[in-house]
C-alpha cells in the first residue's frame, strides 16, 4: 500500500522529524487561499505547487512549481489538475492529478557552488541479507537507482538490529559520513532514528525521505537546519489490520481499477502489457505459468492469482477482470486441486465461461485431486464452449494458447 506525500509528511512530523508546512488541495479555486495560508505562516512568499500522485519525475514533467504569488499558485493548481501527468514511471498514458499540495518554500544551502546540500535517506528490507537497513547518500534529490548505478560508492548501507532497531552509534556513524557538521549531526541522527522508529511502528516495507535537506546558515543557526522537504512510504498489505490510522490513508483513486476490483474479491491481480491472460492458483504456479508462456514467445496480460480455495463466483470475477482487458487476445487457465478438487473448479470454469461467453481462445489445464473427472467435464463443454481447449500439461498449455493467439 502506497499513500501520498502530503500524508507521508503528516507521518514524519507525527514522529518527530521537521517538514515544512503544507495544504492539500482539490480545486483550483482552493489554490489562492491555501497559498496566503502558507505564506502567513513564514518570512518567505516563496511555496511550491505538488501534484499528489504514486509516480516519480514529477519536477522533469512539470508537476512541481515554484511560485511567489497566489495568482501563481493558482494557475499552477490550474495546469495540474486539468491535464495528466506523464512521465518516466507513467508511461505515455500518464496519470490524473486529483490532489494538489501547496507547501511552503524552503531555502537550500550550496554544499559547494551550484550544488545543493540534498541527501537520501531510506529503511526498506534488504533480502539477500534478510535485514532492515538503513540506506543514505550525499546524492539526493535524484533517484536512488541513478545514484547506484553511476555512483555505487555514494551509498552508505547501514543494517538494523531485528530487535533493538537503528541504534544511536549507527546513527552517527551514517551522519559522519554523510558530511554533517555541527549542530546538524544531532539534527541528523534524531530524523534517522525517528524515521526507523516509524518503519517498525508502521510495518513500512519503505520508508524514504528524497531529499533531506540543509537551510542556509543563519546567525542564529550558524550551521543551518536539516529538514524532509520529501517523503514516500509504503507498508506490508498483510499488516495493515493492525493499523487502522494507516488503512484510512488509502486512495483507491490511484491504483489501477481492476485491481482494486480484485482485491475486493480476494483476488491477488497484476496488469502488465501482454495479451494472453492467466489465472492461476497459488503464486508461484503463477510465476511459472507466466515464465513457461514467455518460454514459448507468449506474453502474459496478467498475474492473478485466485487462491487455493477458489469459489465459481471467484473464478467468474476473475475471467470478468482479465477480460476487461482490451489487450487481452486468449486465456490460459493452469490449476493445481489440492484442497479443491479438480471436478469442482472444472465445472465452475465452464459456468462461468458459460455465463460470460467466451469469443477468444481458452486453454484449461488442470492436475491433482479428480483431475480425470475434471478433464472428463471440460472435454463433455467443448461443445458448447468452441473456444475451450483442454492441456495435458503446463508447457501443452502454453503452447496450445500461444498458437491459437497467433492464429
Amino acid at each position: 500500500m502506497k499513500i501520498h506525500e502530503y500524508q507521508a509528511r503528516d507521518l514524519l512530523s507525527s514522529y518527530g522529524i521537521p517538514v515544512p508546512a503544507g495544504e492539500v488541495i482539490t480545486s483550483a479555486d482552493q489554490a489562492t487561499q491555501a497559498y496566503k495560508t502558507i505564506a502567513a505562516s513564514q518570512e518567505s512568499t516563496l511555496a511550491v505547487v505538488k501534484a499528489q500522485v504514486f509516480a516519480g519525475g514529477r519536477g522533469k514533467a512539470g508537476f512541481v512549481k515554484l511560485v511567489n504569488t497566489p495568482e501563481e499558485a493558482h494557475e499552477a493548481a490550474k495546469f495540474m489538475l486539468s491535464n495528466k501527468m506523464v512521465s518516466v514511471q507513467t508511461g505515455p498514458e500518464g496519470l490524473d492529478v486529483n490532489k494538489v499540495l501547496i507547501a511552503a518554500g524552503v531555502d537550500i544551502a550550496d554544499r559547494e557552488p551550484g550544488k545543493p546540500d540534498e541527501y537520501y535517506i531510506a529503511i526498506t528490507t534488504d533480502r539477500n541479507t534478510r535485514q532492515n537497513m538503513l540506506i543514505a547518500s550525499r546524492e539526493g534529490g535524484v533517484e536512488i537507482e541513478e545514484v547506484a548505478a553511476n555512483t555505487p560508492d555514494a551509498i552508505v548501507k547501514t543494517p538494523l538490529h531485528p530487535i533493538l532497531g537503528l541504534q544511536p552509534y549507527q546513527a552517527r556513524e551514517v551522519a559522519f559520513k554523510l558530511g554533517f557538521k555541527g549542530k546538524q549531526i544531532n539534527q541528523a541522527v534524531k530524523i534517522m532514528l525517528g524515521l526507523a522508529k516509524l518503519y517498525t511502528d508502521k510495518d513500512c516495507s519503505l520508508a524514504e525521505i528524497n531529499p533531506l535537506i540543509v537551510t542556509p546558515a543563519t546567525e542564529s543557526d550558524p550551521h543551518g537546519k536539516v529538514m524532509a522537504i520529501d517523503a514516500k512510504f509504503n507498508f506490508d498489505d498483510n499488516a495493515t489490520f493492525r493499523h487502522k490510522d494507516i488503512a484510512e490513508l488509502y486512495d483507491p483513486s490511484e491504483d489501477n481499477p481492476a485491481e482494486v476490483r480484485a482485491s475486493k474479491m480476494g483476488l491477488s491481480y497484476i496488469a502488465l502489457d501482454g495479451n494472453i491472460g492467466c489465472l492461476v492458483n497459488g503464486a508461484g504456479l503463477a510465476m511459472a505459468t507466466m515464465d513457461t508462456i514467455k518460454l514459448f514467445d507468449g506474453e502474459p496480460a496478467n498475474f492473478l492469482d485466485v487462491g487455493g480455495s477458489a469459489t465459481e463466483e471467484a473464478v467468474t470475477e476473475a475471467f470478468r477482470i482479465i477480460l476487461s482487458d482490451d489487450a487481452v487476445n486468449g486465456i490460459l487457465v493452469n490449476i493445481f486441486g489440492g484442497i479443491m478438487r479438480c471436478d469442482i473448479i472444472a465445472q465452475g470454469i465452464v459456468n462461468a465461461a458459460k455465463e460470460i461467453g467466451f469469443t477468444i481462445p481458452l486453454v484449461v489445464r488442470l492436475e491433482g485431486t479428480n483431475v480425470d473427472a475434471g478433464r472428463k467435464i471440460l472435454e463433455e463443454a467443448a461443445g458448447d464452449l468452441p473456444t475451450l481447449q483442454a492441456a495435458t500439461d503446463l508447457g501443452d498449455a502454453a503452447q496450445k494458447v500461444v498458437a491459437a493467439v497467433e492464429s
